[in-house]
């Protein structure tokens, strides 16, 4: 049998102005169903759902009342039924056609239109769809992207042919094209979300390695329990408070609990309460709607709907202000709040993890802390010993930590003996984070990567002798005279502030020039360096 198809030629010209014109009526509507199709394709991102939007529409106004939509399969190279549309029944059909199989597969072997004047003509009909009349036309286009064949449209008219057969064939082509338009944004989305979940996946894989509380560091006694209470803990969505001296490691603590638990798909938030006055520490909590302030130009979502299905990490914690604990609770409580500005209620699925250095139970006593949000946050404590208590996990943090700084370096960095042997005698006031400090100081100095006990320089001796915080406030300390320079680079953080305080006269705004910071900068760090400001 030949590939000759039977076709039916075009209906005649349309009669002399004021006749009647078939075509003309025709074209009007398809023109009519073209304005629908081109809707229903934009209406919907999800693809399979805007095929049988499609299908519908044909019917409805274009008299194309049975018809299907299939799409290629790039492995197999066949084509697979994605959706069919009928007025009878609704039909499922997960169907194929490969190359040559019935009129369909035709279009695979060679991208053409086919017009069937009447299905029962044609030998090669399948029919593997119990949808289309045999005593009815039919007319099947290719869908194209970019040139290339993705997919075939067939559809079937609602009455015999009428000489417009060719008209209609037409109109299917722009169809199928309008079709293969959308397709090819839907392979594009289809591609880029593939890739996305993928680096996401990866990701979530790299930063379950990095906070996993396998690669902790840590072998002493008192730190494996706090590792065991951190990984039960993780499972739930129990509130935690997370108490320690500055530097102990709070923070790494609170990632290693979210990245581990439930809440790993979400986002881990986090906010430093010290860091911010109290009017915007509102507003980044809370969000803030268009108006609310000068400045507020445009509604911002706060911390709170940021961390919505995932963690909000509270540091230093101990430092709000009274009133703002009220406003804190409510949200802990009932997990609503509103918005700067705002009257509309928002309400949140966060978990909290809090944590500071502060002695909260004295605090509460001392009527600086309230009594209730402390009970509220104080769910499942964990308590951070302080690195001079565990002075067997200095080795090990050492490494840990020259490899970070050799990554960083790009080199390989080497400790001695004796140079561990002078870490493990120092008592580390600053704990895990003056002791990277020093580690950094003295790797800058090697010149060869190996650190010696000669390159190993503690904080000042005035430092040392600092008060250790204790369970209860931070004492203030009362500052010596002070004629260090700001500039030298073996001071630690805190004795360079002091420098810069004496040079300038204790004017804050001075010092903040001298170490190239701002006054709010250099306010923050007077307040978390427990440096006592003198008074003149």
């Amino acid at each position: 049998m030949d590939d000759t198809l039977h076709f039916h030629a075009s209906a005649a010209d349309c009669p002399p102005t004021g006749g009647y014109c078939r075509t003309h009526e025709l074209n009007l509507q398809l023109l009519a169903a073209l304005y629908a199709v081109s809707r229903a394709l934009s209406r919907s991102l999800d693809f399979n759902e805007t095929l049988r939007e499609v299908l519908r529409v044909l019917h409805d106004e274009a008299g194309l009342t049975r018809g299907l939509i299939g799409v290629v399969d790039p492995e197999s190279g066949k084509l697979n039924i994605r959706t069919i549309y009928s007025p009878d029944q609704p039909i499922v059909d997960d169907s194929q056609y490969g190359p040559g199989e019935g009129i369909i597969g035709l279009i695979l072997e060679k991208p053409r239109t086919i017009k069937l004047v009447r299905v029962a003509d044609e030998p090669r009909f399948l029919n593997r769809q119990p949808v289309y009349s045999a005593e009815l036309p039919f007319i099947a286009a290719p869908i194209k992207v970019g040139g290339s064949l993705q997919g075939v449209l067939a559809v079937q008219p609602e009455a015999e042919e009428d000489g417009l057969i060719e008209e209609r064939a037409q109109f299917v082509e722009m169809v199928a094209n309008l079709i293969g338009q959308n397709l090819r944004i839907s392979l594009e989305v289809e591609q880029e979300k593939s890739s996305l979940v993928e680096e996401r996946d990866l990701l979530r894989r790299a930063v379950r390695h990095q906070f996993g509380f396998d690669s902790m560091v840590g072998r002493s006694a008192v730190m494996r329990r706090v590792f065991e209470q951190a990984r039960l803990v993780a499972k739930w969505n129990t509130t935690v408070l997370i108490r320690g001296e500055t530097g102990t490691g709070k923070e790494l603590i609170a990632n290693a609990i979210h990245y581990n638990s439930p809440r790993a798909r979400n986002a881990l938030v986090k906010l430093n309460c010290a860091a911010l006055p109290e009017n915007l520490l509102e507003s980044e909590l809370f969000g803030h709607e268009r108006g609310a302030f000068t400045g507020a130009v445009e509604a911002r979502k706060g911390r709170f709907e940021q961390a919505h299905g995932g963690t909000l990490f509270l540091d230093e914690i101990g430092e709000v202000s009274s009133a703002f604990q009220a406003k804190l609770l409510r949200v802990l409580q009932e997990g609503e709040f509103e918005r700067v500005g705002g009257s509309r209620t928002v309400k949140v699925d966060v978990r909290i993890i809090a944590a500071t250095h502060r002695d909260l139970e004295t605090a509460v006593d001392m009527g600086d802390f309230r009594e209730d949000l402390f009970y509220r946050l104080n769910v499942m404590p964990l308590f951070l010993p302080p690195l001079r208590e565990r002075i067997e996990d200095i080795p090990d943090i050492a490494r840990h930590l020259l490899s970070k700084i050799g990554n960083d370096q790009k080199r390989k960095l080497a400790l001695s003996d004796l140079a561990q042997r002078r870490l493990a005698a120092h008592d580390w006031p600053g704990n895990v984070r003056e002791l990277e400090n020093c580690l950094e100081r003295a790797a800058v100095l090697s010149e060869d990567g190996r650190i010696d006990v000669d390159l190993i320089r503690f904080a000042t001796p005035r430092e040392r002798s600092a008060p250790r915080p204790t369970r209860g406030p931070a004492p203030a300390v009362t500052e010596a005279p002070y004629a260090a320079d700001p500039g030298d680079p073996d001071l630690s953080e805190r004795d360079r502030v002091i420098a810069a305080l004496e040079q300038a006269g204790w004017v804050q705004a001075k010092a903040a020039r001298i170490l190239g910071m701002t006054p709010r900068q250099i306010a923050y760090r007077i307040q978390t360096l427990n440096i006592e400001v003198k008074q003149f």
